[in-house]
């Protein structure tokens, strides 16, 4: 089955362009899985809240994987693309860049609070005709209370070297693969000391440490789906539902269970 090309130049994600005047507007959009949004950019920011299902975005040499109830903030001019892997409800709102709520150029996935879900709700059933006080007050109230949100640590780094990214997203699709360094190696056409000097130059840090930021990636939308912890742990290629409870405690400062309570 042919992969479903979304053209963003077609795909009408608001109906009008955020202002100074009105730096947010937003809409509601589903997208089914295995959907795709070609790379692209535009002026302003986007803020985009996955009230359900899963998609991965892929901006500044890294992916983000979005579970439902977060979101992801991408800044004015970053070209980015999107990946839908689930059947997904997406609520996007375009930030007038004048407005951005984070400085620089990196995106971010973040934890949405209480009172911004219900600011974001409010906002949505305003009617998008009348600019009134109250809608002023809600675009301020969710400008405030944006940067106030929790980040999770959850970007995954990609390299720009071909046979490192022929591995890069190998593990991406399947990151419960058990293969050494130098299993792949023998795949991608470089020695294993070619391929550790290459994730230490472009990345940042080693296999397993890379190894180990994708798989809690994507072990995120699935926890968040309900999946038993003994079923995440075996599909990410953990010994036991104790090793991953461990890992993700080191990484987030608390248990899985706790974490998407």
């Amino acid at each position: 089955m042919p992969i479903p090309i979304v053209n963003h130049t077609r795909f009408d994600w608001h109906s009008d362009t955020p202002s100074a005047e009105r730096p947010l507007t937003m809409s509601g959009r589903d997208l089914q899985a295995a959907a795709v949004l070609l790379p692209h950019h535009h002026s302003w920011g986007q803020f985009t809240y996955a009230l359900q299902g899963v998609m991965r975005v892929e901006a500044n040499h890294s992916s983000w994987i979005v579970p439902q109830q977060r979101a992801v903030w991408i800044p004015p001019g970053v070209v980015h693309g999107v990946t839908v892997l689930e059947n997904t409800h997406l609520r996007p709102m375009s930030v007038y860049a004048g407005r951005a709520p984070f400085a620089g150029n990196e995106c971010k996935v973040l934890e949405l609070s209480s009172l911004l879900r219900e600011l974001l709700t409010a906002l949505e059933q305003h009617d998008r005709n009348e600019q009134s006080p109250r809608e002023h007050l809600l675009m301020e109230m969710i400008l405030d209370e944006i940067p106030r949100c929790a980040v999770q640590p959850v970007r995954v780094p990609l390299p720009t070297d071909k046979r490192l990214k022929t591995l890069c997203e190998a593990l991406i699709a399947d990151p419960g693969a058990e293969r050494t360094l130098a299993d792949w190696a023998g795949q991608v056409g470089a020695s294993e000391r070619t391929l550790a000097r290459l994730f230490e130059r472009e990345l940042g840090m080693g296999f397993a440490q890379w190894r180990q930021q994708a798989r809690l990636a994507h072990a995120a939308p699935l926890i968040a789906n309900g999946m038993p912890l003994s079923q995440v742990a075996a599909e990410l290629g953990y010994a036991s539902q104790s090793a991953f409870s461990a890992m993700f405690r080191k990484t987030f400062g608390c248990s899985p269970s706790a974490f998407f309570k």
